[in-house]
């Protein structure tokens, strides 16, 4: 056995279990759950040669899994402060065209070291695309640009892989900047590196990023649905996020429904702005939605109504989007500005409880992904991946409510250790991987250098420089 975790107070977010319990859990050698109880464990297992983690009773709970996350923007938290979507996505497309698939690497790199630092275990990351798309405000659809080597989508996978991040890596078609049948086999290239290039108890699988939204006919979603088919691959589509353009997107949700897109195969990202129809659709098929609550927010897109689409019938997951819209990593915050913002909406502080929104943020992310056999919740069979949180250092004060205390008064500051498969990834503050301390700065001298590049310099840049 690998690890041995006992007088700890378990919160496991499991259906099968109670919503918490004082006990113990053991990690075999594969770095799954060998067994979760209540209470200690036998005394033979304490002195059996297994390392021990004594808890001291402090919150034990699952990895964050983020259902929608774009690693490689770790680079430009506080970008276009002050945009909506278009606009701040343009901003970081014209990064990204300046940058090679090395710099992107680091990017990735940086950015999953920063979630596992966060206690996010795993994560759905959109790649970005090999293709440079520029943004046409006048007609609401994107320009052709950069098309960049096949190496600058596949240097990202090996970004989050050589960080020990768990993930889904979720690939573009870009079917529209060559011929068919190229671009279907460099997909399918691409989804094979992905298997190739990143550990097997990493690997949670490939997906599409569907980009319909972006797409100017019918026919891209008729070729994502083919990928789709062909690779038994999921996908997620960025759809209705945002109030601008908001009828060019809505037209499009037919392209999906009519190439046969809908089941419980494909995820709705954001799903801001959906029609009674839309959602009526999505839920008969089966389709999840993933909920960037803090993004929402920070760009100004508007307010998921969650509690309308679990009414209807819609699973529902949390992701952290984007470093540079949801510029700290906090699943805690993410959490609350959910839970806070459909309170407010629906004027109601009982439609959307603590234990709710912790759950979307794992075990129901790992459902809408397809992967809670493996991640998701503290059970048996499933990866030891875990956060240590002490809800007395900074200390919260009596526990009334031990999911409340958990979901609404600890954060980040409460955070102490966090483990991958019963290995400690990072501890009060440090990462574990030998790579922690050269990427903070290979990131601010790739991205500066981008920047510069693009024309803009970065205000500290010179200072950070000792010039």
């Amino acid at each position: 056995m690998r690890l041995l975790v006992h007088n700890a107070l378990l919160i496991p977010v499991a259906d099968a279990a109670r919503d918490w319990f004082p006990g113990w859990l053991l990690v075999d050698d594969d770095g799954r759950i060998a067994a979760i109880e209540a209470g200690e464990p036998d005394p033979a297992l304490l002195a059996g040669g297994v390392e021990v983690l004594d808890a001291g009773g402090a919150i034990v709970a699952p990895g964050f899994v983020s259902a929608h996350s774009h690693l490689f923007t770790s680079g430009m938290r506080g970008i276009s402060a002050g945009s909506t979507l278009y606009p701040w996505v343009l901003s970081m497309v014209e990064v990204m065209d300046k940058c090679s698939p090395d710099d992107v690497y680091w990017s990735v790199l940086h950015g999953s070291l920063d979630f596992l630092a966060n206690g996010v275990t795993s994560a759905y990351n959109f790649t970005h695309s090999r293709v440079t798309w520029r943004y046409n405000p006048e007609t609401a659809s994107p320009e052709l640009g950069r098309v960049a080597p096949v190496e600058f989508v596949t240097r990202q996978f090996d970004g989050a892989a050589d960080a020990g991040l768990r993930v889904v890596n979720a690939i573009r078609l870009d079917d529209e900047a060559g011929p068919e049948d190229e671009m279907l086999g460099v997909f399918g290239d691409m989804v094979a590196e992905s298997a190739l290039r990143t550990p097997a108890d990493q690997h949670l699988g490939a997906s599409v990023m569907g980009a319909v939204q972006w797409a100017s006919a019918p026919r891209s979603a008729e070729l994502e649905v083919e990928v789709m088919r062909r690779h038994g691959i999921t996908n997620q589509a960025h759809f209705v996020e945002t109030a601008q353009g908001i009828e060019t997107q809505r037209e499009k949700f037919a392209w999906y429904r009519d190439a046969g897109a809908f089941g419980p195969d494909f995820l709705f990202g954001h799903f801001v702005h959906p029609t009674d129809e839309m959602v009526d659709v999505a839920a008969s098929t089966g389709c999840g939605v993933v909920w960037q609550a803090t993004s929402n927010g920070r760009l100004g897109s508007g307010f998921m109504d969650a509690v309308r689409l679990r009414d209807a019938g819609l699973r529902i997951g949390l992701g952290l989007d984007d470093q540079s819209c949801t510029d700290i990593s906090d699943p805690w915050g993410n959490m609350r500005m959910g839970l806070y913002t459909t309170r407010a909406l629906n004027t109601d502080a009982s439609v959307l409880m603590p234990a709710d929104v912790l759950r979307m943020h794992t075990l129901a992310a790992a459902e809408v992904l397809g992967v809670a056999d493996r991640i998701g919740s503290l059970e048996v069979g499933k990866y030891a991946d875990f956060v240590v949180v002490d809800h007395r250092s900074p200390d919260t004060g009596p526990v009334w409510d031990v999911l409340a205390t958990y979901v609404l008064a600890c954060g980040l500051r409460n955070l102490k250790q966090v483990y991958s498969g019963g290995v400690l990834v990072h501890d009060g503050g440090r990462s574990t991987s030998p790579l922690a301390m050269q990427a903070p700065g290979e990131l601010r001298a790739r991205i500066t250098e981008a920047a510069a590049r693009w024309g803009v310099t970065l205000p500290l840049a010179a200072w950070e420089a000792g010039e």
